[in-house]
C-alpha cells in the first residue's frame, strides 16, 4: 500500500519512533511506514521525528542584511544572487503575514510571494472568520461543531486549541486595524453559517478576506525590519541531512519579473503558501495556487497528511447560467459565500425545486461536504449544469448590505441577486490535507514550519468547517513564533555551505521557438491533468477511477518529461510553467495515492466502494517520500540534499 492510516491519539499516548522503509512498486512513487511504539511517562503528543531539537551546525556569517523593502523591477537577464534573513516566509496570506509581524520583533524578514502580495487565497475569502465572541456561545460548542464537520477525524487536542486562542487573535486584528461589521449594539455582528450551531463568524461584509489582508499589508509596510520580494517563485527548499535529521537552510526562488534566480539563505524558513485548488479545471483559488509548497516540501522529505480531503465549495457561481455570459473563461470561479445560506439562501434544482431537505435534515445549513456531494448527485440525475442558490426572499437592502460584492459581481452579467435566483455549481476550494505539522507548526525538517492550508494540522480532520481557515492560519502563525525564535537564537548559517547546492538554471539556452514549444505544450498538459481530476477524483470517487486516473496522471507526467528532455532541457533547467507543472502533478498524485489508502467514506472521501464509515478507519492517511531514486523528474528536488 502506498499511503498508511495512523491514528492522531499516537501523538497523545506515546513517541511512535518511526522509520522509513522503502516498498516495492510498480508505480512512479511509493512510500512506507512501520511503527515500534513504546510507552512513556510524559503523556507527549508529538511524533518523535515532530520533536524540537537543538542544532548548532553553523555558524553566522559575517554580515547579515535585511534586505530591501520592495524588489526593483528591471528588464534584463539579471545574475544570480543570494540574500541573507533570519527568517523566511513563503506566502504572503494571513498566515505568512501574522507570522511576519511577531518574528521580525527578533531578526529580519522575508517574504517571499509570487504575485502581488494580495494575491493569494486570504483575499479572496468572503465569509469570515470564525471564533467565540458571544455570550451564548461556548469553546466546547465550536469544539463539538469543528468535529463534527470533520468527520470526527480532527485532532482533538488540535481542536481546543484553535477554539480556545481563536477569541484573542481576532482582538488583535482588531487592535491592528481591521475593520469589521458591527451590530446596533457595537459589538461585533457575528453571522452564522453551515455547519455552526451559534452566530460566530466576524466578518467585513463579503470581503473580510480582502479586509484582514489590507490591514495585515498595511502593517507589514511599515516594519522596517520585513522585506517583501514580489514576483519571486519559489523553486526548491535547500535542505543538508546529518544522519537520519533534515535541515532547512532556505529556498531557492526565480524572480519573475527580471528572470533571475535568488537565494534566500536563512535560519528559519515558515511555509504559508497555500493550497492547490489548481489541480482542478474549476477552482474559487486564484491562479497562483499551484500546490508549490505542499510539493516542495514532499520532494524535501517532509510528512505529508490527509491529501484525499479536498473540499469543494458547493456554491461557486455558474457563469453558464448568467444572463449575459463572461467574454473569456475565468482564472478562477468566483465564490458565492458559504453566508448566503447561512443568511437564509435556498437551493433550487432548474425546476425551481428545493432538494437539501431530501438530503439532510439541516437542509442548507449542512456541512460543506453534504451540500456539494447533494448538488452533485442532482446534476447528474437530471443532467444539468448547475443548481439556483435564491436569497432573493430576503429584504432587498439586507441583501446589498450583506453581500455588496457578490451582488456586484452578478450585476455585472445581468443577475440582480435581490430579485433573481443565482447560477451555482461546486468548485475545487480548500485542501484539508498538506504538510504534517505539530501544535506549534513545526514539520519533520528542522527549521521548517508550515502555517495555513499548506499545513495538516488535525484541525479539519475529514472536512473543513466554514470559516475555520483563516482562525487556523491565525493561530498557528502566531504559535510558530516562539519556537522558530528559539531555532533562530540556536542556529546560524556558514558561508562555506553557500556554493554546495547547485544554482537552477535559466532555460535561456534553448532556442526561442524550443522554449515556447514547451510552454504549449505544459500549459496542454496541465489542462489535460486538471481533466482526469475532475473526471476521476472530483467529489464522488470509485476505486477503479482512482486506478485509472494514477495511470493517466503518470502517462502524462511521462509524456510531458520526455517532450522537454527530448528537446534539451536539463535536469537543473526551469522556468515558472515547468515549475508549477511539476508541483501539480506531485500535489495530483499525492490526492490520489491518498484516496486509495482510504477504504471508507469519510467527510469530503466519498468513494462508491466502501460507502460507509468505519470506525477502524478513524485515522489521518500518512505519507512518507521513497527514495529519490524510485521518483521521476517532476518529484525530486532540483538539487540534491547536501549531506553533513
Amino acid at each position: 500500500m502506498s499511503s498508511s492510516l495512523l491514528n492522531w491519539n499516537i501523538r497523545l499516548q506515546c513517541r511512535a519512533k518511526l522509520s522509513i522503509k522503502e516498498f516495492r512498486s510498480q508505480s512512479s512513487m511509493a512510500y512506507g511506514i512501520s511503527f515500534r511504539n513504546c510507552l512513556q511517562s510524559d503523556a507527549s503528543r508529538t511524533f518523535r521525528l515532530l520533536r524540537y531539537k537543538q542544532c548548532n551546525s553553523f555558524q553566522a556569517p559575517s554580515s547579515y542584511c535585511n534586505g530591501t523593502k520592495r524588489t526593483p523591477a528591471h528588464s534584463c537577464l539579471q545574475e544570480n544572487v543570494t540574500k541573507y534573513f533570519d527568517f523566511i516566509i513563503v506566502g504572503s496570506g494571513v498566515a505568512g503575514l501574522r507570522y511576519a509581524l511577531e518574528v521580525s520583533k527578533h531578526g529580519s524578514v522575508a517574504i517571499i510571494t509570487k504575485a502581488e502580495p494580495h494575491e493569494c487565497n486570504t483575499n479572496y475569502a468572503q465569509g469570515g472568520v470564525s471564533a467565540v465572541l458571544c455570550p451564548s456561545d461556548s469553546v466546547e460548542s465550536h469544539i463539538h461543531d469543528t468535529i463534527v464537520a470533520g468527520g470526527y477525524l480532527c485532532d482533538e487536542e488540535t481542536v481546543r486549541v484553535v477554539c480556545t486562542e481563536g477569541p484573542d487573535r481576532i482582538k488583535e486584528l482588531v487592535a491592528m486595524g481591521a475593520s469589521f461589521d458591527y451590530g446596533e449594539d457595537g459589538q461585533l455582528h457575528l453571522a452564522k453559517e453551515g455547519g455552526h450551531s451559534h452566530h460566530r463568524i466576524v466578518h467585513a461584509a463579503d470581503m473580510t478576506g480582502r479586509e484582514i489582508e489590507r490591514a495585515l499589508l498595511k502593517a507589514v509596510d511599515d516594519d522596517p525590519n520585513i522585506s517583501m520580494f514580489e514576483h519571486h517563485f519559489a523553486i526548491d527548499l535547500l535542505t543538508s541531512q546529518d544522519n537520519e535529521e533534515i535541515y532547512c537552510h532556505g529556498v531557492d526562488t526565480l524572480n519573475t519579473e527580471i528572470q533571475q534566480i535568488a537565494r534566500f539563505i536563512g535560519k528559519v524558513t515558515l511555509l504559508a503558501s497555500g493550497g492547490a485548488g489548481h489541480i482542478y479545471p474549476l477552482t474559487t483559488n486564484p491562479l497562483v495556487t499551484t500546490g508549490d509548497g505542499i510539493a516542495m516540501a514532499h520532494r524535501a522529505q517532509a510528512v505529508i497528511s490527509n491529501m484525499e480531503f479536498v473540499q469543494f465549495h458547493p456554491t461557486a457561481l455558474a457563469d453558464e447560467g448568467l444572463p449575459i455570459k463572461p467574454m473569456k473563461k475565468r482564472d478562477n470561479a468566483f465564490l458565492i459565500t458559504e453566508a448566503v445560506r447561512g443568511d437564509g439562501g435556498i437551493l433550487y434544482n432548474k425546476s425551481m425545486k428545493r432538494f437539501m431537505p431530501l438530503y439532510d435534515e439541516r437542509a442548507e445549513l449542512a456541512p460543506r461536504d453534504v451540500v456539494a456531494r447533494s448538488i452533485d448527485d442532482q446534476l447528474k440525475k437530471r443532467g444539468e449544469k448547475y443548481v439556483f442558490l435564491d436569497i432573493s426572499h430576503k429584504p432587498r437592502q439586507q441583501i446589498l448590505s450583506h453581500f455588496p460584492n457578490i451582488a456586484a459581481e452578478c450585476l455585472r452579467y445581468g443577475l440582480d441577486i435581490t430579485s433573481m435566483p443565482i447560477p451555482v455549481v461546486p468548485a475545487a476550494h480548500y485542501m484539508c490535507g498538506g504538510v504534517l505539522a505539530g501544535l506549534h507548526g513545526q514539520t519533520n525538517i528542522k527549521g521548517l514550519y508550515v502555517a495555513g492550508e499548506v499545513a495538516c494540522t488535525g484541525l479539519h480532520g475529514a472536512n473543513r468547517l466554514a470559516s475555520n481557515s483563516l482562525l487556523e492560519a491565525l493561530v498557528f502563525a502566531r504559535r510558530a513564533v516562539q519556537p522558530s525564535v528559539e531555532h533562530m537564537a540556536r542556529s546560524s548559517v556558514n558561508t562555506k555551505h553557500l556554493d554546495i547546492w547547485p544554482h537552477p538554471v535559466l532555460s535561456v539556452s534553448l532556442q526561442d521557438s524550443i522554449v515556447e514549444d514547451i510552454k504549449l505544450r505544459t500549459r496542454q498538459i496541465r489542462e489535460d491533468l486538471q481533466a482526469v481530476m475532475w473526471e476521476y477524483v472530483g467529489i464522488v470517487r470509485s476505486t477503479n477511477r482512482l486506478k485509472n486516473a494514477e495511470w493517466r496522471i503518470a502517462d502524462l507526467e511521462l509524456q510531458w518529461e520526455e517532450f522537454l528532455f527530448c528537446r534539451g532541457w536539463k535536469p537543473l533547467m526551469i522556468n515558472s510553467e515547468a515549475c508549477e507543472m511539476r508541483n501539480l502533478f506531485c500535489c495530483a498524485k499525492l490526492v490520489v495515492r491518498s484516496a486509495l489508502a482510504r477504504h471508507e467514506s469519510r467527510g469530503l472521501h466519498f468513494t462508491e466502494d466502501f460507502p460507509y464509515v468505519e470506525e477502524s478507519k478513524r485515522k489521518p492517511t500518512i505519507i512518507f517520500p521513497t527514495s529519490s531514486a524510485k521518483l521521476s523528474w517532476s518529484s525530486r528536488q532540483v538539487h540534491k540534499q547536501l549531506h553533513c
